[in-house]
């Protein structure tokens, strides 16, 4: 009687793919607890900030575009809610999945910090003004390159998260705004705090993506390297 070749079970190969993408999960989500702090205080300055650009778009009788911040800062509000951890995992998991691998444009992720570096220094500066004349004057003279920095961040970053999920919806979303609404200006033209300090946890953050993601990329190089 001739001898069957036995079938080599996948039940060890499933195994290994799903502790691989368990640990990477539950890294990512701790990572993400840890900026807890960080999150909220992005969320809370863009609820604020979107607030007021929906208030000051229906003042000029914009209500098109007042309604479209209005529905942003309403979402927003909901994450600042119970509904945060869930927000969170939901980016975690989109992390996890579709970057954590190391698909990142490392590139683009490094020159969209280094961008806004250089959209904060112009910020420092229209925070600086002391009056509404001097924060129209500044902006009057500064908003073409003010623009044209923030726009090239955000070319950088849709290339970044390029994958679909709420990190490429939230990107294209503020893109959309600004290029068609108008969003910067409006920012600008309320002249507070509350965009430099977005800016700067924006950048904080995309240094950490930029830190991970690049010793990971590093590390399996390295072991690449060590097996030829």
């Amino acid at each position: 009687m001739a001898k069957t070749k036995p079938q080599l079970s996948t039940a060890p190969l499933l195994l290994l793919l799903f502790l691989l993408l368990t640990t990477t999960i539950t890294t990512t989500a701790f990572s993400f607890s840890r900026s807890y702090s960080q999150y909220k205080t992005l969320f809370s300055l863009s609820h604020s900030l979107l607030t007021r650009v929906s208030n000051l778009r229906a003042s000029r009788g914009d209500i098109s575009g007042s309604n479209r911040a209005k529905l942003i800062a309403q979402k927003l509000e909901r994450g600042l809610g119970f509904g945060f951890w869930g927000l969170s995992w939901s980016v975690g998991w989109d992390y996890a999945i579709n970057y954590a691998w190391g698909h990142f444009d490392y590139r683009e992720l490094y020159g969209a910090v280094s961008e806004m570096n250089e959209l904060l220094r112009f910020l420092g500066e229209l925070t600086r003004s002391g009056s509404e004349i001097e924060r129209a004057t500044w902006v009057a003279g500064n908003y073409k390159n003010v623009l044209s920095v923030a726009q090239s961040v955000l070319r950088r970053l849709v290339k970044v998260f390029r994958q679909s999920g709420p990190l490429k919806e939230v990107v294209e979303t503020v893109q959309r705004e600004v290029v068609e609404g108008d969003l910067l200006r409006d920012c600008l033209e309320l002249g507070s705090n509350d965009l430099k300090g977005l800016v700067q946890i924006v950048k904080d953050l995309a240094s950490q993506f930029y830190s991970s993601s690049s010793s990971s990329s590093t590390a399996s190089q390295d072991d690449y390297n060590s097996d030829l």
